[in-house]
């Protein structure tokens, strides 16, 4: 895996790469309109990462359709890439999960996944992410993954 430095960027210079979405997504904890996001039917090979740094998040092979109307995947890329914090708002107790390294909400984990494959839920925003192919993972540094993919 990477050992690559995904640097935070300043509250400025986030405001200017995101959309506004993204923003309140990653920034304010926000969440987008299920069924209405980029990558909740995404079906190519490939990496979602982080939407602020470009650090790995996520793969293809990872992915399955909940039917929840967001992205869905059984497990990060590494453990190490994010973290969870206790979320209780809206009156529910959830497990938020954010980016170990740029602090960016990604959404939550659940215990309702496929059991076969640990039985999580990562439920998380497409506003937190950018999908890379995989045919454009040697091109966009990204080389290493391919193998993730090839397992």
């Amino acid at each position: 895996m990477s050992k690559k430095e995904y640097a935070k960027l300043s509250k400025d210079e986030l405001q200017k790469k995101l959309t506004p979405l993204q923003y309140q997504v990653t920034q304010e904890g926000a969440t987008e309109r299920p069924f209405a996001n980029e990558y909740w039917e995404e079906e190519r090979e490939g990496i979602y990462v982080d939407i602020t740094t470009g650090e790995p998040l996520f793969t293809s092979k990872d992915k399955f359709n909940s039917s929840c109307g967001w992205p869905s995947f059984t497990k990060p890329v590494e453990r190490a890439v994010i973290k969870e914090k206790a979320d209780f708002s809206h009156n529910m107790h959830r497990i938020e999960v954010r980016t170990k390294n740029s602090d960016s909400h990604l959404g939550h984990v659940f215990n309702d996944g496929p059991l076969e494959k640990g039985g999580l839920r990562y439920c998380i925003n497409s506003a937190s992410l950018r999908f890379i192919p995989k045919e454009d993972l040697e091109k966009e540094g990204y080389g290493e993954f391919l193998e993730l993919l090839s397992q």
